[in-house]
């Protein structure tokens, strides 16, 4: 006999993991050319505050933030002018009255300068986040202090770190969704290698990469340096933060999910007295919807839905939105594998009941993503200009395109369904179509004679018999044009879920939208009026309309109450350099009283500097503040802005 060598080609599974694969790389590229992901928790105030001039040395430098955040003890670095330490290395937590604030005590006898104030902290939602700011004692100075240019979260770490979180959600939907689709749709498929491994892998990525991004979470949130993700030590105290004990829960869950997998593909695929499968898939369906759950709580214990507003209702809104992106997806990895796999190893081919459950189970997966989707883009985002003006918002907009994408193709892959027939019989038909072995002819006469050849033959009749088999049950799978159909749809959807899925990976790790117009407006960016009763801050770019007549006016106010204020004013050129003008003036006007306007003439302490001691402002209310800017003899403009003075 000849033999036939089988041949091997690009399958379109296999270009599937290739698009994935490819996807991976790029998503990757994106992480190490953008910035570190911002978080949820924002600096709102300091003191002294950013570019503050002081008389003598205050006791220490405290930091208020927006949110809840998480810091060790050398979290807040104060250095000279020379860049020595200045500080006790000793962070204290000083909230009080819902204010999350900390500080750090500095050394006694500092010499006068330009003083650098370097923080680092982890908040709510487990994002690292970090930042600087530079104030003086008795007069601004050089300063020779240097800060990492690697932010909290970035580099060669934070790369490592995204790729672990990415790998955590394709492997839970293809555990949970792979799961579910055998147990509801197709219980055939337990007993199918293909499906067998899909669920597996999804459970090994999940767990190999829970337990990868459980070692980088000390250098993520700490020095950046890849050496320490096996320091034990930090190993020890990321187990107690929140997202250490997330981390270590979802391992423990993992466990379980191993014993459901061996359950559901052993006794459950052997199992063949309906009665006690029945029950067998009750006890199943129950248990794996609850590790499930607990998996995916995980998640939404330790992330976005567990800071904000409405956290106790976010969080299980949450839960229900990443089963539902599991079953969805996940089932549809399984069904691309049972469409293109099952048929070519010899394993029963899917039935079209099969694929119609699926697709009404996918169709309740898109309406519980729809609804869980809706509150929180509302929760996250707050505001049609938070939507197309954040980073967030943004993203969301494209996650929600590929969604739309996602449901156009899965209504086509429904229409391929409804139209879907039926295979068994042509395989069938193949099984009893007898198998013509030439020699076997030729030999029968030698058999009686030679037992020896007699088996030799037998073993050929069965080999060339399976491989036509093999042969006729491909080609009857590939002469069916609907079947056909269906296979090169779903695949497009798997194609589009990858994208999806490494969007809503950067999405998770993102500042929500809202988080962030909140924490620009405390900053002053905003138009609006800054909140009373503390120090505040205005930002008012102005053009004066001759040379070099662009710049942005800073203007502080402490403590913006009524009586004795003291009034910081800084110049700025377009490229954040301080510039010289020949004449800055402030006035206060309040309008709803008919008072003012009230002009102050500050004193010039150096290069793009001014100040005022006792600024008195006599009453609350929202003040007018305009600022009027002379670049030459000839060239001024006034810029105004209003504040809320407490």
């Amino acid at each position: 006999m000849t033999a036939i060598a089988p041949r091997f080609g690009p399958s379109p599974l296999r270009l599937l993991l290739a698009a994935t694969v490819l996807i991976g790389t790029l998503f990757c590229a994106l992480l190490a050319g953008a910035s570190p992901a911002s978080a949820h928790a924002a600096l709102t105030g300091s003191n002294p505050k950013d570019g503050a001039v002081v008389a003598t040395a205050p006791k220490d430098v405290t930091l208020t933030f927006s949110e809840q955040v998480a810091m060790g003890k050398d979290s807040i670095r104060v250095l000279e002018p020379s860049g020595k330490r200045a500080d006790k290395a000793a962070v204290k937590d000083l909230g009080t009255g819902g204010k999350v604030t900390y500080g750090v005590d500095l050394l006694p006898g500092l010499p006068n300068g330009t003083y650098t104030v370097a923080w680092q902290a982890v908040s709510a939602d487990s994002h690292p986040v970090s930042g600087a700011f530079t104030f003086s004692i008795g007069a601004p100075s050089k300063t020779s202090a240097v800060l990492p240019d690697q932010k909290a979260g970035g580099g060669l770490v934070g790369v490592l770190y995204d790729i672990a979180r990415y790998a955590s959600y394709a492997g839970f939907v293809l555990l949970a969704g792979g799961a579910a689709f055998v147990l509801v749709c197709w219980q055939r498929g337990a007993s199918v290698r293909p499906l067998q491994r899909l669920v597996v892998h999804g459970w090994v990525t999940l767990t190999a990469a829970t337990l990868a991004t459980l070692l980088l979470r000390t250098p993520y949130t700490g020095s950046g340096k890849l050496a320490d993700a096996f320091d034990l030590g930090g190993l020890r105290d990321v187990l107690q933060t929140k997202t250490g004990a997330a981390l270590s829960s979802r391992l423990m869950l993992l466990g379980a999910a191993a014993l459901f997998i061996a359950v559901l593909f052993g006794a459950f695929a052997k199992r063949e007295d309906e009665a006690e499968k029945r029950d067998l898939t009750f006890g199943l369906a129950v248990g794996g919807t609850v590790v499930a759950a607990g998996i995916a709580a995980t998640w939404a214990l330790s992330e976005h839905a567990s800071t904000g507003i409405q956290p106790g209702l976010a969080m299980p809104v949450d839960v229900l939105h990443l089963l539902a992106v599991a079953t969805w997806l996940g089932g549809l990895a399984a069904l691309l594998t049972a469409l293109y796999r099952a048929p070519s190893t010899g394993a029963p081919s899917i039935e079209r009941a099969a694929v119609r459950r699926f697709s009404k189970v996918a169709f309740g997966s898109v309406v519980v993503l729809a609804a869980t989707g809706t509150y929180q883009s509302w929760r996250q985002v707050g505001s049609w200009s938070a939507l197309t003006g954040t980073w967030y918002g943004q993203l969301l907009l494209i996650k929600v395109g590929l969604v739309v994408v996602l449901v156009s193709v899965a209504w086509i892959s429904r229409r391929w369904t409804a139209q879907l027939a039926e295979t068994a019989e042509v395989r069938e038909e193949a099984d009893e179509k007898p198998v013509t072995v030439p020699e076997a002819a030729s030999a029968e006469a030698d058999e009686a004679a030679d037992p020896e050849r007699a088996a030799q033959l037998a073993r050929q009749k069965a080999a060339v018999s399976t491989a036509q088999k093999k042969k006729a049950k491909e080609t009857a799978r590939d002469a069916d044009p609907v079947r056909t159909g269906l296979r090169r749809s779903v695949l497009a959807e798997a194609g589009v879920a990858v994208v999806l899925l490494a969007v809503t990976t950067i999405l998770t790790a993102t500042e929500p939208g809202r988080t962030e117009e909140e924490a620009a407006g405390t900053s002053g960016s905003q138009a609006a009026a800054t909140v009373p009763n503390g120090p505040t801050e205005l930002r008012l770019p102005f053009d004066t309309g001759g040379q070099n007549g662009k710049g942005t006016v800073r203007l502080s106010l402490d403590p913006a109450t009524s009586g004795a204020n003291e009034m910081h004013v800084w110049i700025y050129s377009p490229d954040l350099k301080p510039m010289d003008v020949p004449e800055v003036k402030v006035s206060f006007t309040l309008k709803a009283k008919q008072i003012g306007p009230l002009p102050i003439t500050p004193d010039r302490i150096t290069t793009g500097h001014w100040s005022a001691d006792a600024v008195q402002i006599p009453m609350p209310g929202d003040w007018q503040v305009q600022v009027t800017v002379r670049t030459s003899d000839i060239d001024q403009t006034t810029v105004d802005k209003n504040i809320k003075i407490g």
